[in-house]
């Protein structure tokens, strides 16, 4: 009898995790095509989804429960900026993509300054930035290989 409930509560938190993430993980994926944003715009539940077009590129937004991410696709329809502000940091994996390991890695040689509220990987692919306090965490990610000619860093914010 105990070990029936044990195993309906191990599967209900498993589900109840499982959906809570799916959100996170529908995003669209930096240096891969926008098709995944233009999809995701139907399939997920996003409070909000807004799509702006500058000269050079166009500005996906979509508002979720506890979080806000921006996606900046170049012309050619190439994710190559990752915005997001919020009461935590997103799960950055299925965000990264193929640069995933490569900021994981990277990652791990950061040393860490006490007191400071910012933190900056940097590697010859990927540039990952978070900052913020509690309650407004804020962070960035851009591959600068695939940022659109004439297109300045402080455009991804």
């Amino acid at each position: 009898m105990k070990t029936r409930m044990f195993t309906r509560l191990l599967l209900g938190l498993s589900l109840g995790l499982t959906i809570c993430s799916l959100p996170y993980q529908a995003q669209a994926t930096l240096g891969e095509s926008v098709d995944s944003v233009t999809v995701n715009k139907r399939a997920l539940s996003a409070v909000r989804r807004i799509e702006k077009t500058a000269s050079k590129y166009t500005v996906y937004e979509s508002q979720y429960d506890t979080i806000t991410i921006r996606e900046y696709a170049s012309s050619s329809g190439i994710v190559f900026g990752i915005t997001w502000i919020g009461l935590t940091h997103p799960n950055l994996t299925p965000l990264l993509g193929s640069y995933a390991s490569e900021h994981k890695k990277a990652l791990s040689r950061v040393k860490r300054q006490h007191g400071s509220k910012h933190v900056k990987v940097k590697t010859d692919n990927i540039v990952v930035e978070k900052w913020g306090h509690m309650r407004k965490l804020q962070g960035r990610a851009y591959a600068p290989g695939l940022i659109p000619e004439g297109v300045s860093v402080d455009e991804i914010k």
